[in-house]
């Protein structure tokens, strides 16, 4: 169920508090008092303060076994994540803990400051065996909440005492406030880092992912982590039709530009609640295209709003979705750039101190 607002709610992404229901968790019904009414009356919220609840969790390392991700563990700083892009599909994480997919999952954080203790400590066990881990599989690492907690950089930190790789996924030149560790650490071949995208046009990324950097702001520290030997990867993602596909080229061109060697692109998926959540954000900004919008999706989709199948949900299918793979290719073969592989090194790992007491070897 969602809450329908006329107007958009000024610098978030989603446009209302959908009701978590695919939990079995109580959903309050309509009973005629003053809350049933408050919007109707004061009209929908503006200016929603973002909280934060420290949370300490007795692990940090998630491992998966899913055959279409290039990595099989990760690590989380925060839940939820300011950015308000409306298109991410890790909203749905917050249903689980009975909290709105939508402005919930971007006003109602949640840190773990013990995040680098924890990490230290599992990858001191015996018999740990190393690889990459991934930091940004769920919610960027480098959300404005960074900042002040400085989890991400802790956790950077233990990984090069431990020798140990790591990738970075994030949509924030805030990485830039830690390229002093990522330098030394690109120099033993430990770090690649990620930046997505979206769109060249800074009016619209402030409609899809309002709390983001600018495109430029972007484009600016994929520059940079160029220019001190980080590998850097630019992710053109989500690529939504009608809306984002027309600056495809555009941005292969300006990274090819700041010498980035490695692009990619990823179709727009829509689980879950995050599918109600695009629809009402469209009906909201883009009226007039919405159906048009929506009718690509489905057909790259079979018919459906989202594909949750492994390797297909990567790999849209229909003529859409082959013309978008057609430009793709071609805009990369015009700027000589394509999609590399990066060979982080495990083979030197060792494990971290863990209470002051120091290695053997």
């Amino acid at each position: 169920m969602f809450h329908v607002k006329h107007s958009p709610v000024k610098g978030r992404g989603a446009q209302s508090d959908a009701v978590p229901t695919r939990f079995g968790l109580a959903t309050r019904e309509a009973d005629g008092d003053w809350r049933d009414y408050v919007e109707s009356l004061d009209g929908p919220p503006v200016n929603l303060r973002t909280t934060v609840t420290e949370e300490r969790p007795k692990s940090i390392l998630t491992f998966n076994q899913s055959p279409d991700v290039p990595f099989d563990r990760s690590v989380n700083a925060y839940r939820g994540c300011e950015h308000g892009c409306i298109y991410c599909f890790a909203h749905p994480t917050h249903a689980y803990h009975d909290l709105s997919p939508g402005l919930d999952f971007e006003t109602r954080l949640f840190a773990k400051p013990n995040a680098a203790d924890l990490l230290r400590v599992t990858l001191a066990k015996k018999g740990y065996v190393p690889r990459p881990i991934a930091l940004g599989t769920n919610t960027d690492p480098y959300q404005p909440i960074e900042r002040d907690y400085r989890i991400t950089r802790a956790i950077l930190e233990v990984c090069l005492e431990a020798r140990h790789p790591v990738t970075i996924t994030t949509k924030s030149d805030r990485v830039l406030m830690d390229a002093n560790l990522l330098e030394e650490m690109a120099r033993e071949k430990l770090v690649a880092v990620a930046i997505s995208v979206t769109t060249l046009d800074p009016v619209l990324s402030a409609k899809l992912e309002p709390r983001c950097a600018t495109p430029a702001k972007r484009l600016m520290a994929l520059g940079k982590l160029v220019e001190i030997g980080v590998a850097v990867h630019c992710s053109i993602s989500p690529i939504i039709p009608a809306i984002t596909d027309e600056f495809m080229e555009g941005i292969i061109a300006r990274v090819a530009e700041l010498g980035v060697q490695s692009v990619g692109w990823i179709p727009l998926r829509l689980p879950h609640e995050v599918a109600p959540l695009f629809r009402e954000w469209l009906s909201v900004h883009y009226p007039e295209r919405a159906g048009k919008v929506m009718n690509i999706v489905r057909e790259m989709r079979s018919g459906r709003d989202n594909d949750p199948n492994f390797h297909s949900r990567f790999n849209p299918q229909g003529v859409w979705a082959d013309l978008l793979r057609t430009r793709f290719k071609v805009a990369c073969r015009k700027k000589g750039i394509g999609k590399t592989r990066f060979e982080l090194d495990s083979s030197r790992f060792r494990a971290p101190q863990v209470d002051g007491q120091l290695r053997l070897l």
